[in-house]
């Protein structure tokens, strides 16, 4: 039975485009069933040029606050007027949390979320051991990047189809810049290579990308998870690469978005994964 929609109904989403495909309603609403929250959480899709107009709309609001995913993760970081040290690192926010007086607060829990998803489905890693390969350079690269250097990482590659961007983000963080072409060196003894684009989403292009160039142990994961074993992912599973899916990272990530918006963090016994899971194989 649905929970009933009252005036003092706490609300927050997710912002992005394409939306339709996200699963983070999914995770936040099962959670704040269980709490037994008067809140709920929806998707949000935002015209291509409007997400600044979009923040000016909801900071006047009584709006908790929206994750931000592609392509936004940038734009969220202009829009705040209050920045949290991991997302001004990163350059990218994918949390805005809208405050009283107007603020607009960003931070970044996908650097949070992506180590979390690396403890939980490869626990044998230490992001100390070796160079760390990211494909993009986008927002979710820079949080990668930021959270791995963070963690000891002594080396990130930006591996990207516009070496500028590559360049530009290294010059920012630290790392070595990669043109596409370049892939194979750059995946040569890593420790980690991650597919931070939106490449194989469901219905999009697919990544072709040398993974047979990657050291025996590397870990090779996939920020998208839908599907959950995009084409990447199973082309390291073919190879024989542990791997990580982009839906262990989405739920890391959500934890602290969900204490952010709700002021508690989500209750245990909730096996959010499972729903997911069912959402993406009905």
């Amino acid at each position: 039975m649905r929970r009933p929609i009252s005036g003092a109904t706490r609300v927050a989403g997710v912002a992005g485009r394409p939306i339709a495909h996200s699963l983070s309603p999914i995770l936040h609403n099962a959670w704040l069933a269980a709490a037994g929250i008067d809140g709920v959480y929806v998707a949000l899709q935002i015209a291509q040029d409007g997400f600044a107009a979009f923040v000016e709309g909801l900071r006047s609001t009584s709006m908790a606050g929206v994750n931000v995913t592609l392509p936004f993760k940038e734009a969220a970081l202009a829009a705040a007027t209050e920045v949290h040290p991991r997302a001004r690192r990163a350059q990218a926010a994918n949390l805005l949390t809208f405050g009283p007086d107007g603020a607009v607060r960003a931070d970044n829990t996908d650097g949070l979320g992506l180590l979390a998803a690396f403890a939980e489905q490869a626990p044998g890693f230490d992001p100390k051991a070796g160079p760390v390969a990211i494909v993009g350079a986008g927002g979710g690269a820079r949080g990668a990047a930021a959270a791995f250097l963070d963690a000891g990482c002594p080396e990130v590659r930006v591996v990207n189809r516009t070496l500028d961007r590559a360049q530009a983000l290294c010059a920012d963080l630290g790392g070595r810049a990669f043109d596409l072409r370049e892939a194979e060196t750059a995946f040569q003894d890593a420790a980690a290579v991650i597919n931070a684009t939106s490449a194989g989403l469901a219905g999009g292009e697919a990544l072709d990308l040398p993974l047979a160039a990657t050291p025996g142990a590397c870990v090779v994961m996939d920020m998208v998870y839908k599907p959950l074993v995009t084409p990447f992912l199973a082309q390291a599973r073919a190879l024989g690469r542990p791997t990580v899916d982009g839906l262990a990272m989405l739920i890391g990530q959500a934890r602290p978005s969900f204490e952010a918006f709700f002021g508690q963090a989500p209750p245990a016994g909730v096996d959010v994964r499972a729903l997911a899971l069912k959402a993406l194989n009905p």
